[in-house]
């Protein structure tokens, strides 16, 4: 019985796992202590939701019809018995190898036994709401195992089971969803699972499609799984080939704008941070948080990396989900949003999940959505200046927003914040909260001057000097000759690399010199970047973290401006280490345990992989001078 609660028979119940392969008994899903590392997942997704996959054969995480739906397979955050669905040989193979097929999100796991090869073939079918598994045959013959654990609501809901055609399907069904999933093999029932156990041939395939819909509508139709698979092939090849980098990083750029991709939600162009939750930022941690939603940090990154990768489309998309998601009274500007645009991120925990290897709370829902964080101001306005500088769209799109967003900023901007890193501490006057602030005045004067908009520049320019004084003098410590976390603060905090690279002090401003020796000196471990040290930051949380990914390569990215290039390019060639086999990267690294840590995979990682790829391959010297009261350069990746 899956964790939480049981659900009553009612008359007309079947009796018999023949009649209801869910009826037996409780317990017996479970094969393992737990899910398996981080890095041992892949990602498979429509551009709606996605799933992870792990070297087992198990998708052991699925959240339908959207991201931020909740979990059908729900094991990766508790056991077996919270859902999943696993496809694997009998016997434990001697070799696992993965891949995806080229320019796709079509995984293929590869099982090699004593007895053969066995290739299982996953992927979500194109607009289907479909999870398509074939099993192919290789070599030899090779005994499989097919275990099905359905449990909705997070893990906590065992649906109602009815058998189709014939022992060759069934449909689960269980409030506001139902799946229907079609088998080429006979399926029985046991345990609350659905199980099946068959053999593999040279050249034969068997296969397997799970198919998502409403409950109120009739039954879903799976797609034939040999015509997805061509199809699904196709479309993703074809997105790829659009592509227009052919830099020395193809391959693993290539693979992140494919992550990107799969993190969209087609239908409103918004992009996840995210496919999961409450992954944990140190083994057995409270550092869980929910990554399922879009955060406006993210959006000038975004933009830039898709418009120089060749992606105008998808840069169009976001631009206007952004649009569409901030739209009302800047005053109520959030951090993040859902991807629909969706305001309203109610942060709970859920009870029944003991949490990623035991890692807990596991948390649903985002309370930094009602954080005051002044640098997302910065972000937004940067995005819309830069989709408005490369012609996305024409600047009196935005513009009567932008004005009143900067009338808002005007007023707020001296308040203390809870930063970037979303503090659960108190607010402060956080120094990059404040140079972000300058960053939406100084777009704001460049969008005015550029495209001849009507705006109070005298006032503007009066303000961006005030505030670039004010963080000049009170956010950098002369006895640590550095800039700090906040203002007056001795601690460090690695969003300061950011400042040369948004063009608040060029990169071989001494200030800037000195602060990114001080970040490599104190917030380096085994070579990579931590964003902060937690025993000296009052971040209102217990325990630690591993590095920060994305951090590592704002550093990567500060080398390449001052013209230090063998490192940036030894420190990247690290980085790209420590992605999985199959080119994914998480949040965090554990440079002891030497894993990968938090939500996976992340697309602020793979986002910053991009920026740093593009840059090192743009820059080979020192990076030109940037006027901190001139007209300076945007967001520095994609700025070329």
């Amino acid at each position: 019985m899956a964790a939480g609660r049981r659900r009553p028979a009612h008359p007309g119940q079947p009796k018999t796992a023949a009649d209801n392969p869910n009826t037996e008994r409780a317990g017996a899903a479970t094969s393992r202590p737990g899910p398996p590392p981080i890095e041992d997942y892949a990602l498979i997704g429509d551009c709606h939701t996605a799933a992870l996959v792990s070297k087992e054969g198990s998708i052991d995480w699925l959240c339908w019809p959207r991201f931020d739906s909740p979990a059908c397979f729900a094991a990766l955050l508790g056991t077996p018995d919270n859902g999943r669905w696993r496809i694997a040989p009998a016997a434990p193979p001697l070799r696992v190898t993965r891949r995806y097929l080229p320019g796709t999100m079509v995984l293929e796991t590869l099982f090699e036994t004593a007895g053969g090869a066995a290739a299982l073939i996953d992927f979500m079918a194109v607009e289907k709401n479909a999870v398509v598994r074939i099993v192919e045959g290789r070599s030899g013959t090779v005994e499989m195992r097919f275990d099905l654990a359905l449990r909705f609501e997070y893990g906590s809901a065992v649906p109602w089971v009815t058998r189709l055609n014939h022992g060759g399907g069934i449909r689960a069904i269980a409030g506001p969803d139902q799946v229907v999933l079609q088998s080429d093999v006979k399926l029985h029932g046991r345990a609350m699972t659905t199980v099946a156990s068959f053999h593999t041939e040279a050249g034969q395939r068997k296969r397997f499609v799970l198919t998502h819909a409403a409950s109120h509508l009739d039954l879903p139709v799976p797609p034939d799984a040999d015509a997805a698979l061509d199809d699904t092939g196709a479309v993703w090849c074809s997105w790829t080939g659009r592509g227009t980098y052919r830099g020395r990083y193809r391959e693993e750029v290539q693979r992140s704008l494919l992550t990107l991709k799969a993190l969209s939600y087609y239908p409103t162009g918004g992009i996840a941070a995210a496919p999961t939750t409450s992954l944990p930022e140190q083994p057995q941690g409270a550092r869980n948080w929910d990554y399922r939603f879009c955060w406006l940090r993210d959006a000038t990154f975004t933009l830039l990396a898709l418009m120089h990768a060749g992606y105008r489309e998808e840069a169009q998309a976001w631009g206007a989900w952004l649009r569409r998601s901030v739209a009302g009274s800047p005053s109520q500007l959030q951090t993040l949003y859902g991807i629909g645009g969706e305001r309203w991120i109610q942060e709970w925990t859920v009870p029944w999940l003991k949490g990623y290897q035991g890692a807990s709370p596991v948390r649903v829902g985002n309370a930094a959505s009602t954080q005051l964080q002044l640098d997302v101001y910065g972000e937004l306005i940067d995005a819309i200046y830069q989709e408005t500088a490369l012609g996305l769209v024409p600047s009196s799109k935005s513009w009567e927003l932008q004005r009143a967003l900067m009338l808002h900023l005007e007023r707020i901007w001296e308040q203390p914040d809870e930063s970037i890193w979303e503090v659960r501490g108190g607010a402060r006057n956080f120094t990059f909260s404040k140079a972000m602030v300058w960053v939406a005045v100084d777009r704001s004067i460049r969008a005015a001057e550029q495209f001849n908009q009507p705006a109070p520049l005298e006032r503007w320019r009066a303000m961006r000097t005030r505030v670039h004084e004010t963080v000049c003098q009170y956010g950098f410590n002369a006895s640590r000759n550095s800039f700090v976390a906040y203002f007056g603060a001795d601690s460090l905090d690695a969003s300061l690399l950011l400042l040369p690279l948004v063009g608040f002090l060029p990169p071989d401003d001494p200030r800037i010199r000195c602060t990114v020796e001080a970040i490599g000196r104190d917030l380096m471990v085994d070579g990579l970047i931590r964003r902060y040290r937690t025993d000296e930051t009052a971040d209102g949380l217990s325990g630690g973290e591993g590095v920060f990914l994305a951090c590592s390569f704002w550093y990567v990215d500060n080398l390449v401006l001052q013209g230090r290039m063998p490192e940036a390019r030894e420190m990247f060639a690290r980085l790209l280490t420590l992605a999985n086999d199959v080119g994914l990267l998480a949040e965090e690294y554990d440079p002891v345990g030497k894993r990968q840590l938090g939500n996976f995979p992340q697309a602020f990682s793979h986002l910053a992989l991009i920026n740093s790829a593009l840059n090192l391959d743009t820059h080979e010297g020192p990076a030109e001078q940037r006027s901190q009261s001139g007209e300076p350069d945007g967001m520095v990746p994609g700025e070329y």
